[in-house]
């Protein structure tokens, strides 16, 4: 993998490049659709390229993991081949559940044991077999195993945390030096720096990290509750210390606002499932603000969905239509939905990088953060 920064904005820290992989060029700053299970919910993989102008996307690694299984990837060909995407593809770890099934799993330094949402079987993920997964996935970028903070969290805790984050990252830097790819294109590892909210902890992680000297890095334990106030000041600590040379990926953020915010914190890479999940809750996003397309003030609006984008589905459909099928609970609502939100995050993040190339980025992004939190 490579990165080539092509702009700096010369009145906040973002920046514009490109991210090559065997599957293609990304070009950043770049928000990454949610395929958890090996589908963009209520999309199909043609409209991803066509409509959404989506430039790689995600795949949830403890979710392909227990279902369709390894012995079905496999010999598919890997994730790729399995859903019919030649773009790039990232997986997570399976950190991010270690986070969220709290209740049902069981961390030491081995790895963490969790019992399957599913059906209840116990299984354990180490660092090593982190690796393992994500190479049989087939994903072009991959994350290493981290454990990811909840939100309060005492400074012991998340100190000890990091502790055992970098212990493991050197077990997953090892595995994967020592792999190979099995379906005939490189893969890269991206290490994860965490923290909590407590800023030397946050420095002590971003500089491990850096010195692990990978093609890329993250951040993590972000969005996960906190106020908005402290993720940009983590965020802005860490980008000072991550290298400049490396894309920096922020993990699950955000709403369009925090990825503005973030952006012109140097951060390059983004990924939420609140475009998708909202979407199939009835509110959007939009240029002007935000649109809670259930409630009554819609029922009589025939304009269309967005006037001001160029998506075949916001031209065509009204949002009298729109509302209508989402209190009738018909399948198009979502599809509409989400295609119309997923297609605003990649124009934002698109107008972003345009912006940044120009030069105008910090004023358009000031500008643009005012009106985005508006309901409309």
């Amino acid at each position: 993998m490579k990165f080539n920064l092509q702009a700096n904005d010369p009145l906040s820290k973002a920046r514009a490049g490109t991210i090559t992989t065997a599957h293609g060029d990304i070009k950043t700053p770049i928000f990454m659709p949610v395929g958890t299970a090996g589908t963009v919910k209520a999309v199909h993989q043609r409209e991803l390229i066509d409509d959404i102008k989506a430039q790689i996307i995600l795949g949830n690694t403890y979710h392909l993991y227990l279902r369709p299984g390894l012995d079905i990837l496999e010999p598919a060909g890997g994730l790729h081949k399995f859903i019919g995407w030649d773009k790039p593809i990232l997986t997570d770890s399976g950190g991010y559940q270690v986070y969220s099934l709290s209740k049902v799993r069981k961390i030491k330094e081995e790895g963490v044991t969790f019992r399957s949402h599913i059906d209840g079987s116990k299984h354990l993920f180490t660092p090593e077999y982190a690796m393992d997964i994500q190479r049989t996935i087939g994903a072009d970028i991959i994350m290493a195993f981290d454990e990811c903070t909840p939100y309060p969290c005492d400074y012991k805790y998340a100190a000890n945390s990091i502790n055992m984050t970098h212990r493991w990252l050197k077990r997953c830097c090892h595995r994967f030096d020592t792999t190979e790819p099995k379906y005939g294109f490189d893969q890269t590892l991206f290490p994860i720096v965490q923290g909590s909210v407590y800023k030397d902890l946050r420095v002590k992680s971003a500089e491990f990290i850096a010195s692990m000297g990978r093609e890329g890095n993250a951040i993590g334990g972000l969005s996960v509750g906190e106020p908005a106030e402290e993720m940009y000041g983590m965020t802005e600590v860490v980008c000072n210390i991550l290298p400049v040379d490396k894309p920096r990926y922020l993990m699950g953020v955000g709403t369009p606002v925090n990825i503005l915010e973030n952006i012109a914190l140097g951060v390059d890479m983004f990924d939420c499932v609140m475009p998708t999940r909202n979407a199939r809750n009835g509110m959007l996003f939009t240029r002007n603000g935000m649109i809670n397309i259930t409630n009554k003030k819609w029922a009589n609006d025939f304009s269309p969905i967005d006037a001001e984008s160029d998506l075949h589905a916001d031209k065509v459909y009204s949002k009298a239509y729109l509302r209508h099928l989402m209190h009738s609970k018909e399948m198009l609502g979502s599809q509409i939905a989400t295609l119309h939100n997923l297609h605003f995050y990649l124009w934002l993040v698109n107008e972003a990088r345009e912006k940044i190339i120009s030069g105008e980025f910090y004023a358009w992004k000031n500008k643009m953060v005012t009106i985005l939190g508006n309901k409309l």
